[in-house]
């Protein structure tokens, strides 16, 4: 039986397959299905500093207001510091995940201040988080930025959680910086122990009747993986980080493409959410199917092997190929013309 064994970021991972994050992890009993489907790991739902701040603002007007109405009632409020609706829900699901599951949980934090990312970075270790991914959510709308403003943002960000908890910490990167490789290396000497390629940006639609910005919220699709699946390819072995991918994997053809561009795991959401939490079961059964049949013994076996380090050409990952793209495409015009 191939072994679908793999390492993340120092973590020992039963398979390459982990669970993103999504909304289905803010229930017990989801984690726990995804473990029985066999996931790697599971990377909880976010934690957003803005809803903790705006819950933490309402409980201390409500608690205020109530208890000017008369002095016996504040015995019905507990002290509003002590009572941190959005963070100690979070904490409590690490917590029982953590006493309940044997595979690794990795926290998600999207911070908007210095103290909010190192403050809920250290209640997260505590809590007993294997690892943090850190969500940096920042569009650079400000016309005014430089690209090394923005840089800069990511590292800080990076170095100041690193010299506040011990714990790996994973960055979810957007693919928008001018040199991701650079960047790839930045963030691994500011203390990054993984980089999760790529995070999908809030992208706005309009209703043009309304004349009104609408979210646009949709699953990803396999033929998201083409960018990541380059980035990683061109990454593997060239910066010392772990390397997760977390677009597009609907089956085990994506996650095997992934591996293959040298991941250490692949990380799904939108399958999940379309099909179930199952679906694990179906992707990772596939997963051995062609591991069988290739023959493959071991995750390690064949990742990387079709990254640009290993593979004959790697001016397939550059001008060559498409400059080969265009000339296959203008010839195909020409055939099809002549039928």
């Amino acid at each position: 039986m191939p072994n679908l064994s793999t390492t993340y970021m120092g973590l020992k991972l039963r398979s390459p397959l982990v669970v993103s994050a999504n909304p289905l992890s803010q229930k017990l009993e989801n984690i726990l299905a995804m473990e029985d489907a066999g996931a790697g790991a599971v990377v909880l739902f976010s934690l957003f500093e803005e809803q903790i701040r705006q819950e933490t603002a309402t409980t201390e007007q409500v608690y205020q207001s109530t208890t000017n109405t008369s002095a016996e009632a504040s015995d019905f409020f507990p002290d509003p510091v002590d009572y941190a609706i959005g963070s100690g829900k979070y904490l409590e699901i690490i917590r029982h995940a953590k006493e309940r599951t044997d595979i690794p949980i990795i926290a998600s934090l999207n911070g908007v201040t210095p103290e909010g990312w190192t403050d809920y970075a250290r209640d997260i270790e505590q809590a007993g988080a294997d690892a943090l991914e850190i969500n940096v959510y920042f569009i650079p709308a400000d016309v005014s930025l430089t690209s090394a403003d923005v840089e800069k943002r990511y590292t800080d960000i990076v170095k100041m959680i690193r010299s506040s908890i011990k714990i790996p910490i994973a960055v979810k990167m957007n693919p928008y910086f001018s040199s991701v490789g650079n960047m790839s290396q930045q963030l691994h000497a500011a203390g990054a122990d993984a980089l999760v390629l790529f995070n999908r940006f809030y992208q706005p639609d309009f209703d043009i009747n309304e004349l009104v910005v609408l979210p646009n919220r949709e699953f990803s699709a396999p033929a998201e993986i083409r960018l990541p699946l380059l980035w990683i390819a061109v990454l593997f072995g060239r910066v010392p980080v772990s390397l997760a991918a977390t677009t597009g994997i609907h089956g085990a053809r994506e996650l095997i493409k992934y591996l293959l561009a040298g991941a250490d795991v692949g990380m799904s959401a939108s399958a999940l959410l379309q099909h179930g939490i199952p679906w694990i079961k179906d992707i990772l059964a596939d997963l051995e199917l062609y591991m069988r049949d290739m023959p493959f013994k071991s995750i390690d076996e064949f990742k990387g092997s079709m990254s640009q380090l290993h593979i004959p050409d790697p001016t397939a990952y550059e001008r060559n190929n498409y400059i080969q793209i265009l000339e296959n495409t203008k010839w195909g015009r020409q055939a099809g013309s002549r039928q």
